[in-house]
């Protein structure tokens, strides 16, 4: 267990880290890894609010890039606690995001610290009891409580999280050991995600040659809300369909159910006023709400999987492992099976 105003190490797990968003207040988001930087990738997870990149850390590793702190919208922190980098760029992410629903904590969090330095700010993240309590609550119980871990030159396993996000007009990469915000340049429309792409590239090549572990992680809108909007809205079209085809005389059989449609404003427009036309739509229709329908019950087995999987990782088995322990001691039998072991190590 944690001693008070200590940040754990967490994993790097996106169940874990869209439970911590929800833990946090944070409303209808997600968080999924990547394993390609191909377009169609990032078209199947739009909209993508902002990537975290994981990556083995490098001491005395020099970057002559220019900091921006010319825009003052730029919500940046300096990282001034250590094992809270997770964390940390998710908060830059959320925190520079105006389509994310934050919630009451982190909504008054960031008005609070709106007009401080980076130094400040870094110190109100590590000084704020809810999210520090939510992060540590992901840590995986310990037998013994060791110092927290800094980096070091000596130390070669040290990993670290930053985040590519568009603010405005321009893409940002925010981490938190730098003294600012790093400008990547200028996108227009939507294509962010097509500049940031070669930059990460590169910086995945750049290391290639002696590392290997790298993750990269995005902040979606949930997938479950976006498939349930498409799906009221494809059946709002059958429906209006289907009382064309009855008005026509036209009787046509559905195995959709209809009657959980939730009212919507939006008019139903450009459907076909051929009668074939409009029983040839009804039936696309009705397959692609099929398809949309799993897709629902695939990310509600995924949240399953998700919340067992983050019960295992807070649950303490080391009682129980003691208790075995000393039943085989107890028995005679705990020196034979170690004795064992180390003849099959041997």
């Amino acid at each position: 267990m944690a001693s008070p105003g200590t940040w754990c190490t967490i994993e790097s797990d996106p169940g874990v880290f869209t439970e911590l968003l929800q833990d946090i207040g944070v409303k209808d988001v997600q968080v999924e890894e990547l394993y390609s930087l191909e377009p169609q990738v990032f078209h199947d997870l739009e909209p993508m609010y902002g990537l975290i990149f994981l990556f083995k850390w490098r001491s005395g590793e020099k970057d002559d890039r220019d900091i921006d702190s010319s825009n003052s919208e730029v919500f940046f922190a300096k990282q001034v606690i250590n094992n809270a980098c997770a964390t940390q760029a998710i908060l830059s992410i959320l925190l520079n995001c105006s389509d994310i629903e934050l919630g009451d904590e982190l909504s008054n969090f960031k008005s609070f610290t709106k007009d401080f330095p980076p130094e400040l700010k870094g110190l109100a993240i590590s000084n704020s009891e809810v999210i520090r309590k939510v992060h540590n609550s992901f840590a995986r119980p310990e037998p013994f409580l060791f110092e927290e871990k800094k980096a070091t030159e000596k130390d070669p396993e040290v990993y670290h999280f930053i985040s590519y996000l568009p603010i405005g007009n321009s893409i940002y990469e925010l981490d938190g050991l730098k003294p600012g915000p790093i400008n990547l340049g200028s996108f227009e429309g939507k294509n962010w995600l097509e500049r940031v792409c070669p930059i990460i590239q590169k910086r995945i090549e750049r290391y290639a040659r002696n590392e290997i572990r790298f993750n990269l992680m995005t902040i979606i809108k949930n997938r479950k809300t976006i498939f349930t909007e498409k799906i009221n809205k494809l059946k709002t079209q059958n429906i209006a369909l289907k009382n064309k085809l009855k008005a026509s005389g036209t009787e046509i059989t559905s195995t959709i159910n209809y009657e959980d449609v939730m009212e919507t404003n939006e008019p139903v427009k450009d459907l076909p006023v051929n009668t074939q036309e409009q029983k040839d739509l009804f039936q696309k229709t009705e397959s692609e709400i099929r398809t949309l329908e799993d897709k629902v019950s695939s990310e509600d087995e995924k949240f399953k999987n998700w919340k067992t999987e983050n019960i295992r990782r807070k649950h303490n088995y080391i009682p129980f492992v003691v208790n075995m322990l000393k039943l085989l001691a107890e028995k005679g039998e705990l020196t034979n099976l170690i004795n064992k072991a180390k003849s099959k190590k041997s």
